[in-house]
């Protein structure tokens, strides 16, 4: 807008004065003048060329819940938890800058965090954990850097918690059972740290060496039936294209974003994947056809 005032006030005060210079009348060069002055003012006003404008810079950071004498509940068999934070890091700003070249003046500063903590769950060693949510959604473990401490009286230190903390200053936290998350990333969750409900699953022991084995420590074997599904048994995810740019899932129906027979095979062998880290292998499966 001030392009096209101020070219047009610089053409006529340029024809008011008259003459011409160089061959050029002074309404051009007065119009050219303005032009210039306008386009500058534009720029200015507008974006291109302003100052560095930036994007998720935050004052403050709070996390979910760190009471001190906060009780810590006791879990048998399944159950969900809120659990309490007992340790985190400072939280580590990530500062990245774009724009600023010949076809882009503007510079655009991103700011993103990230943060370190660990979250008691309860009391004593538990099994393993299912199902994470994160403010009420539920979130796919594979994409985060996670670990869980069982909760034994024998556990040492997380090494994370070792290696910022020191060797001599790292606590245990001996008979709690408690999850590590590591350089979680915010952005997803609006660059704080979202709050956080854990599935617990914990395995009573058998303490009589006399008493009947549980029926859990005697599988040997899982029958898997073909008929169950089409791709109930694909190892690899299966869709189906239902338009232009819609499709739909056969085998993927988690939010481990894995295929559900891998997803199913790993919540059944928690002896041999006590945290569900890895998956089994291809191998370990046997599928007989009827």
């Amino acid at each position: 807008m001030a392009t096209l005032v101020l070219s047009a006030a610089g053409a006529a005060i340029g024809g008011a004065v008259g003459g011409t210079v160089l061959g050029l009348s002074s309404a051009v060069i007065g119009k050219a003048i303005g032009a210039t002055i306008g386009s500058a003012i534009d720029q200015r006003l507008l974006g291109t060329g302003s100052a560095t404008v930036s994007v998720g810079k935050l004052n403050s950071l709070r996390l979910q819940s760190a009471s001190e004498g906060a009780a810590l509940p006791r879990v048998f068999g399944r159950m969900r938890v809120a659990g309490n934070v007992i340790w985190s890091t400072r939280f580590l700003e990530t500062k990245k800058q774009s724009g600023g070249g010949k076809g882009n003046p503007r510079k655009v500063v991103s700011y993103s965090y990230s943060v370190s903590l660990a979250i008691a769950l309860c009391e004593g060693e538990v099994t393993r954990i299912g199902k994470v949510w994160a403010d009420g959604n539920e979130i796919s473990l594979n994409t985060i850097n996670w670990r869980l401490v069982p909760g034994t009286e024998t556990q040492m230190p997380d090494p994370l918690i070792q290696a910022i903390e020191g060797v001599e200053d790292a606590p245990a936290y001996r008979g709690v059972a408690y999850i590590v998350f590591e350089d979680l990333d915010l952005g997803p969750f609006g660059n704080r740290v979202p709050q956080f409900n854990v599935e617990v699953i914990r395995k009573a022991k058998q303490t009589n060496a006399a008493a009947p084995i549980d029926p859990y420590d005697a599988i040997r074997a899982v029958a898997l039936v073909p008929g169950s599904g089409e791709y109930a048994l694909a190892t690899t995810p299966v869709r189906f294209d239902l338009d232009k740019g819609v499709s739909k899932s056969a085998n993927v129906n988690t939010a481990a974003g894995i295929p559900d027979i891998d997803a199913s095979l790993n919540q059944l062998d928690t002896r041999k994947n006590p945290m569900n880290l890895a998956h089994w292998d291809v191998s370990d499966v046997r599928v007989i056809s009827f």
